[in-house]
């Protein structure tokens, strides 16, 4: 693969290595299985409390423990073995899965127990995510992450869509046990498909102290930092109008199409870049797709029916590509020792950030009415992206032998 990370790496030969159809097999089946869940949960709550507060919770229930498991935990990603954490991870959803759906656990016992579980799930993602590097070194790493960004996308509008179909057939009940079988065939396939790899370092006394120091450590490094606030920041200005497209189209089926367009224009942007560019001119293309994130939202300024809105907001969500131009820098900038919870706090600051952009936008939207703060959040991504240029744009000289 030496030769392949010189000259760019193609979706064929990331494909060809056994592993990574293993990892990524098993991520799709994660990700639409994630997608049912939270939307039966949301469904079997509001069933049993009739409050639409607690509903929406119950959906975001599975994202919120990424804070503390970002902050506290994530050295467990480096001090195990990757496939027993991820073969942990599937069976952990499995069993919540199966006790939410024939448990008849009230509400507040529900939410306490996708809450509690929940706070390993950026461990067992960091595990994945730390081991493509392993099985894919070079560019070939980047594109494994592209493919990962259009499986994501996809994963969760067919995820949403079959939720809805057993919801429609099953119940809410029948839609969890469909989600229990999902993580049990990721399990399977994760537990034949990969080999055995020993944990990246010794353990050491204390998992929550350890992670601890190793945040501060990456934090403290300059470029690390850098690298990180380019990936959380620019997010969290496109996160923000997203969550304001319910209460702007009003109707949920005008707001569903306007979602779908915006997950589809984020997996033809991550596939675009990611199949087209070459190595170098994808981390000089990061700049302007994270500007990119932030510009259709001005023109909301103008109020756009439903069509125009889509076309929007999936020109938005293309952005996102720009990601792709920061992973090899990042995987450099981080000691290989410590790749799992760097990988680990990498995307638990995502989902933090992503929660308070919508919180933040939401809040600026009960003051000026949901178009405004959708020109607001835009805006502040611009100017994010702007600030962030040294981070964001690609190196000097290109590449050598790229």
């Amino acid at each position: 693969m030496s030769q392949t990370s010189e000259r760019g790496a193609t979706f064929g030969e990331v494909f060809a290595v056994r592993e990574f159809r293993v990892l990524f097999g098993s991520f799709a089946l994660l990700i639409a299985g994630d997608s049912i869940k939270m939307l039966a949960l949301s469904v079997l709550v509001y069933a049993q409390s009739g409050s639409p507060g607690l509903s929406a919770a119950a959906y975001m229930a599975g994202w919120l423990p990424y804070i503390f498991g970002g902050m506290f935990l994530l050295s467990l990603a480096d001090r195990l073995p990757p496939r027993a954490l991820m073969i942990a991870g599937e069976l952990v959803r499995m069993v919540v899965c199966l006790l939410l759906a024939f448990a008849g656990l009230p509400v507040w016992a529900m939410l306490a127990l996708v809450l509690v579980t929940g706070l390993f799930s950026p461990v067992f993602g960091a595990a994945r995510s730390a081991m493509l590097p392993d099985v894919l070194p070079g560019d070939a790493f980047v594109l494994a992450r592209s493919l990962m960004g259009v499986t994501s996308a996809g994963a969760q509008v067919g995820g949403l869509a079959l939720g809805g179909a057993f919801l429609a057939w099953t119940g809410a009940h029948g839609a969890l046990a469909v989600t229990a079988v999902l993580s049990l065939a990721a399990a399977l396939v994760l537990r034949f498909g990969l080999p055995y790899r020993e944990a990246r370092r010794d353990g050491e006394r204390g998992a929550v102290r350890t992670t601890l120091r190793v945040n501060r450590e990456l934090l403290a490094d300059r470029r690390v930092r850098g690298l990180l606030l380019a990936g959380w920041l620019p997010v969290l200005c496109l996160a923000g109008p997203e969550a304001m497209i319910v209460p702007y189209m009003g109707g949920q089926g005008e707001a569903g199409v306007v979602l779908a367009a915006a997950a589809v224009g984020m997996a033809v942007g991550e596939f675009t870049v990611g199949r087209f560019a070459a190595p170098s001119l994808r981390e000089r293309l990061s700049l302007p797709l994270a500007v990119l994130l932030g510009v259709p939202w001005l023109f909301f300024a103008l109020e756009p029916g439903m069509v125009w809105a889509a076309v929007l907001s999936a020109c938005a969500a293309a952005g996102l590509a720009y990601q792709l131009g920061l992973q090899r820098r990042f995987l450099e900038a981080v000691p290989e020792h410590v790749r799992g919870q760097a990988f680990g706090l990498q995307s638990a600051g995502l989902m933090t950030g992503q929660a308070a952009g919508a919180a933040i936008v939401g809040g600026v939207g009960e003051l000026t009415g949901p178009p405004a703060a959708m020109v607001i959040g835009g805006a502040a991504g611009v100017v994010v992206a702007l600030v962030l240029f040294r981070q964001l744009r690609g190196p000097a000289r290109p590449i050598r032998g790229r």
